[in-house]
């Protein structure tokens, strides 16, 4: 689906993604982890359009992607997500999600004087596709709530449901359980896998909860210094020496090793 070749991206002489290369199978879930300051959300921004590489390439389905704009790119069917959401707060659930299909009749001046049928029509079917998605989301409860009152799981799960009121193929989720209680992780990663699993949404996904991870994704991906550092499984990651000492610390690393020692 996705692949990265030698990706550079500097700011000055701060080198944030510094010759990364990997690859996003379709219909995986793939996750992606480091430290702090490792080149993650970079590397997912110039992937996005966010941000211009300064050097290498970006490829999606064998077509060359690099440094095409957000809205190019959501059309062609990749999407993300930020760390903190982004919603309209002042309108309701679902009307967030109603503004996401581009191209509806009612952008258009003209067809608000001789297409109301049309507009009214579109937004019915609109309006029946959220609340199709929030029932998915187990959140339409909340579908006349004012998006600006909801709880930061709440938000997130919005978020992801934007992905689902467009043909998404690959969609980026920037740190989905930041700032999320454990009950609303659960259904986020419930949702997760059903998209994955029933309507063939690829994802990658930058998290720093470990047992989040190791639900949902495989492989995982391991960045440091702007590069990738490993690639495997959740259990091959955690007993990758180079990975404790990079990014899960010395901490765990004594911990695992005194386990270790316990077993024997």
């Amino acid at each position: 689906m996705i692949e990265v070749h030698d990706l550079h991206k500097h700011f000055g002489g701060f080198h944030a993604v510094d010759g990364a290369s990997l690859r996003i199978e379709t219909g995986s879930i793939t996750g992606l982890i480091g430290p702090n300051g490792a080149g993650k959300t970079t590397l997912f921004n110039v992937i996005a359009g966010n941000l211009s590489p300064t050097s290498g390439r970006v490829t999606m389905a064998g077509e060359d992607i690099t440094g095409l704009p957000p809205h190019e790119l959501f059309h062609k069917g990749l999407l993300r997500t930020f760390q903190i959401a982004h919603e309209f707060s002042s309108m309701t659930v679902r009307e967030n999600l109603m503004m996401v299909p581009p191209g509806q009749s009612g952008e258009r001046l003209w067809n608000a004087w001789v297409g109301r049928r049309r507009i009214a029509e579109e937004e019915r079917a609109l309006a029946a596709r959220a609340d199709e998605v929030l029932e998915f989301l187990t959140i339409d409860h909340l579908a006349d709530e004012r998006a600006g009152n909801l709880s930061g799981g709440q938000k997130k799960l919005l978020e992801l449901g934007r992905t689902m009121m467009v043909d998404a193929k690959i969609v980026f989720l920037d740190e989905v359980g930041a700032g999320v209680n454990r009950t609303l992780l659960n259904t986020i990663g419930d949702a997760i896998l059903r998209l994955n699993r029933e309507r063939g949404y690829t994802f990658c996904m930058i998290e720093h909860d470990m047992d989040f991870i190791g639900r949902l994704c495989d492989p995982v991906i391991v960045m440091a210094e702007g590069r990738v550092l490993a690639e495997g499984t959740i259990d091959q990651i955690k007993a990758n020496e180079q990975v404790i000492e990079a990014y899960l610390g010395t901490g765990l690393k004594n911990k695992t090793a005194a386990q270790a020692e316990a077993a024997q």
